[in-house]
């Protein structure tokens, strides 16, 4: 590959050590006509990046740059600062092999503001993301406060009376009401970071932010069709999937069945077959179904399809009824197998995590007794899940009121645990599995400690890995 840096610069100071104006619009491409074109239509100097070195031999030096350093190489001139924002250096970095990841991890502060924070595992070392941008909760926010001024105090009372309803649902103090984004997800797609839905004023919203890890930016992406909160969230050949979650109804939040597909080619949503819910339908009586809710209590993208368990609930109270996997190619749903929808461990609130490694699902079981809590891979030849390492070397704090009191992830084709103890550590955990067989008994031998940190009162909300 061939790569060239062109840069107009009518003062003659902006180049490599040089301070000045911004560069032109880089030119990144082939060495060739295209470039000797461009630097006959700049008509001016041209820097290189690297004094004394071809513009390709540059750019190769520059891609093998740890991205930890990147921040501080952005600052060394106009032109770097533009190359390491640009697409082609991380293409070229994938093309080299020298690609990255990190481990993003949003957490609610003891503001009760929603943060994401991003661990370098090379250097154990976070950073703190950007804030989410809040557009639609202060509009919605102005909104609210028109309308009570207009309709006066009658208005007011009946929003605080839904505002009882949610509180009363998810026994929780009016957080959807407070916090932006509140019951938010997240997902991975090409190198960036989505955040879907969530609660603005107590209402689900439809809104999409992205983030770019080489801009370290957000940005708006397309609104899905429905707006949800607690959606689940999986990748399949491309293409973003978000599945269920609740709504607001008049009688309060309202678990929702459907589901739509992104495609980020076209910057577009669009509806895919909802879930039947066919184990909800075996409920006796009229009476069990007003109280009983299906919802989706979780999602894997697996093998090409997306798993997702399913349960009945009344809160605080969970029911499990197995669950239903999507053929992307066929457009259906199916039932999932009994033994994989019944013992897909559940953490608190009834929610079912899980994760990919090397082709297995895990999943961690938090047992609260003295066993400790176990990490379990599931056997589709047997349909069951079977326990791999038999103990989490921590002690999970599961008494807070924080609905992820752990996270799985999968970092560096390895399988991650993020926990919070009762000394507000949050600690990142790598499980050393040997071909779902697990390390053995012995904590010593089955995990590593990546990083430890004290981030104060928090609570665990979600997390997912980056590759660029």
């Amino acid at each position: 590959m061939g790569a060239s840096w062109s840069s107009a610069d009518p003062g003659g100071n902006s180049r490599p050590g040089g301070a000045g104006n911004a560069a032109a619009i880089p030119s990144i491409g082939s060495s060739g006509d295209s470039s000797k074109r461009q630097r006959r239509i700049a008509g001016e100097h041209q820097w290189q990046l690297i004094p004394g070195l071809p513009d390709e031999v540059a750019m190769h030096a520059l891609a093998r740059v740890p991205r930890s350093r990147h921040p501080a190489m952005k600052l060394v001139c106009s032109s770097w600062r533009q190359v390491m924002s640009s697409s082609e250096i991380f293409r070229l970095r994938r093309e080299l092999g020298v690609v990255e990841e990190w481990l993003y991890v949003l957490m609610k502060d003891k503001e009760e503001e929603l943060v994401w924070f991003a661990l370098d595992p090379l250097t154990a070392q976070w950073r703190r993301l950007p804030p989410m941008p809040d557009v639609d909760h202060h509009q919605h926010h102005r909104q609210q406060q028109q309308e009570r001024d207009l309709a006066g105090w009658s208005l007011w009372e009946l929003g605080s009376s839904i505002s009882g309803m949610v509180r009363s649902l998810f026994g929780k103090k009016d957080s959807s009401e407070r916090i932006p984004f509140f019951g938010c997800s997240a997902a991975e797609l090409h190198g960036c970071l989505f955040v879907l839905g969530g609660f603005s004023k107590a209402s689900a919203t439809s809104s999409v932010w992205k983030y770019d890890p080489r801009t370290n930016s957000w940005s708006k992406a397309a609104a899905m069709g429905t707006a949800r909160a607690y959606c689940k969230t999986g990748l399949v050949d491309g293409n973003l999937y978000a599945v269920g979650g609740v709504n607001r109804g008049r009688n309060g939040l309202t678990p929702l069945q459907s589901a739509e597909v992104y495609d980020p080619e076209a910057d577009a949503w669009s509806a895919i077959p909802s879930m039947p819910f066919v184990g909800a339908q075996v409920l006796p009586t009229a009476f069990v179904t007003d109280i009983l809710k299906p919802i989706a209590t979780g999602m894997a993208a697996f093998r090409g399809k997306l798993w997702v368990p399913q349960s009945l609930y009344s809160w605080p109270f969970f029911v499990d009824v197995g669950g239903e996997v999507f053929d992307p190619v066929s457009g259906r749903w199916e039932e999932m197998p009994r033994g994989m929808g019944e013992g897909w461990p559940a953490r608190q609130a009834g929610m079912k995590l899980s994760v990919v490694v090397n082709g297995s699902l895990f999943s961690l079981d938090p047992m609260s007794t003295a066993e400790g809590s176990k990490i379990k891979v599931y056997d589709f030849e047997q349909d069951c899940w079977r326990v791999v390492v038999r103990k989490v070397p921590m002690v999970l704090d599961l008494s807070t009121e924080s609905e992820s009191p752990y996270l799985l992830g999968c970092l560096r084709s390895g399988l991650h645990v993020v926990t919070k103890d009762a000394g507000n550590n949050v600690t990142i955990l790598r499980a050393e599995i040997d071909g779902g067989r697990g390390a053995g008994d012995s904590e010593a031998e089955s995990w590593t400690v990546i990083a430890s940190k004290s981030f104060g009162r928090v609570e665990l909300v979600a997390c997912q890995v980056l590759e660029i």
